[in-house]
């Protein structure tokens, strides 16, 4: 399929999305039982296409950044590293930092695997994935994430980087999750990020200081590769 070809196509399929029955009359249509049986498809080719996966890395970021973008240089570098060691990569399948991280997994011994989702812009799958899934709905594609991955690592990113890594940190900070890491790549980036957190969130009492500890932050490749060995064998695996 051509590339313009593609992107119609992906826009046609997300006209009709599950949150936007309510805003047309054409929407509400839509039988929602059938869409339940379309989420129930998704979650089972995920967890059939995933269920060997059991030493893998998310690594998550902007689709936005450019291949000259030194965030782009220093997140393939690390996927290289990581995947060299034996680890699996998990990504969002996208362009950007996704395929920053990708392009490095190919580089190693661990599969590149990406979660993508249809969007009518910007997520187009890039060539870098030895496995790919295709994903309609975000819920399912974040339940995928946090099931088969272990060490989560989230480089600059906007709002979906933020969603991820709040839906993660969630997860934990209610013990819905458990054995898992959360770990900011770039930290210039994210200094701003975290200041407001140690200030207005904590200050405020939203969060407890305790729970500042979900967050690591590191830029040193060998330091995080060794956080995600001492993760690794902590879970007994």
């Amino acid at each position: 399929m051509k590339y313009k070809d593609h992107k119609k196509h992906r826009k046609d399929l997300c006209e009709i999305g599950l949150l936007k029955s309510f805003q047309d009359e054409q929407f509400s249509k839509v039988n929602d039982a059938w869409r339940v049986l379309k989420i129930q498809s998704e979650l089972v080719e995920g967890f059939e296409l995933l269920r060997d996966v059991n030493k893998a890395v998310s690594i998550l970021g902007s689709a936005r950044a450019p291949q000259d973008s030194r965030y782009y240089e220093e997140t393939e570098k690390l996927a290289k590293q990581i995947s060299e060691a034996g680890f699996d990569i998990i990504t969002g399948g996208g362009p950007g930092l996704m395929e920053a991280a990708n392009r490095g997994a190919q580089k190693g011994k661990g599969r590149s695997i990406g979660l993508n989702i249809l969007l009518p812009e910007e997520q187009i799958p890039n060539s870098y994935q030895d496995l790919e899934l295709e994903f309609r709905y975000f819920f399912i594609r974040k339940l995928m994430f946090a099931k088969y991955s272990f060490f989560s690592i989230f480089t600059p990113g906007g709002f979906g980087t933020l969603d991820e890594m709040f839906t993660i940190l969630t997860l934990i900070q209610t013990n819905k999750m458990s054995n898992s890491s959360v770990l900011l790549f770039g930290a210039d980036y994210w200094k701003p990020f975290l200041k407001w957190l140690k200030t207005d969130m904590l200050d405020n009492g939203f969060i407890h200081k305790e729970e500042l500890n979900l967050l690591q932050v590191s830029d040193d490749k060998d330091e995080i590769l060794e956080k995600i060995k001492r993760a690794y064998e902590g879970r007994g695996l």
